[in-house]
């Protein structure tokens, strides 16, 4: 069985179907790249990946094992959200709280796991920092260790270099790839960048209010829409 499996779903919102027909699986330790005009239905996508909505048709299974608690998520960052007044090692610690249960304070293993992920976007040395004064980039990562704070199974992210400068954005990519290359964690990620995408993910999930493409990267950039949507790149 596949880690995911979406068969034939689709999407409403107040009685308008916004999304239809999905029909992709997701392997353990694959990366996947959702690209889409805005308003193609990726962020519905994600909302079902997430369980915060159902779909009005068909269906998203997970392997057995997988729940929902244990599925890390990078959402969209606003403005205000920036300004969040607390540690970067608080941060990252409330991505254990699904683990937390009826506990009133962490344990020493969320703490590790806290710490054994700042390591990992090598922010050990601005755990103490707060986190409105970071960088947009090192936000970025703060928020990345907080999602794999939360498991080392499958991360959820949305839109995670938007508004990144292109060093910051490299280095993303390249913590994105480390995390799924070398630790094995399964990554869903949203992109207004198709370029990056085509280029950095295993396979590609093209949506434009339904299922356009689907199949490995390589395959997109030879398609007819991945060519059309890359400006002609078929390499």
């Amino acid at each position: 069985m596949a880690f995911i499996n979406v068969q034939n779903a689709s999407f409403r919102y107040d009685g308008k179907e916004v999304v239809r027909d999905l029909q992709f699986a997701v392997e353990r330790g694959d990366y996947l790249c959702v690209v889409g005009e805005n308003g193609s239905g990726k962020s519905t996508l994600v909302k079902g990946l997430l369980g915060l909505k159902a779909p009005s048709s068909g269906s998203i299974s997970f392997e057995e094992g997988l729940r929902a608690r244990e599925i890390g998520y990078l959402p969209q960052q606003k403005d205000s959200q920036r300004d969040f007044p607390a540690s970067v090692q608080e941060v990252v610690l409330s991505g254990t709280l699904n683990s937390l249960g009826l506990r009133p304070f962490y344990t020493k293993k969320q703490r590790e796991i806290a710490q054994a992920q700042l390591i990992c976007v090598g922010l050990t040395e601005l755990k103490n920092a707060s986190f409105r004064d970071l960088s947009g980039g090192q936000q970025q990562r703060a928020l990345l260790a907080r999602a794999l704070a939360a498991t080392q199974k499958l991360i959820i992210l949305d839109e995670p270099i938007s508004g990144l400068d292109p060093l910051a954005t490299a280095e993303m990519y390249r913590l994105i790839q480390h995390v799924n290359r070398d630790h094995g964690v399964t990554v869903i990620m949203v992109s207004h960048d198709p370029h990056a995408a085509a280029h950095e993910a295993k396979h590609i999930l093209h949506l434009d209010n339904k299922q356009l493409f689907f199949g490995s990267a390589a395959d997109y950039r030879k398609s007819e829409i991945g060519k059309r949507f890359l400006g002609g790149e078929a390499k």
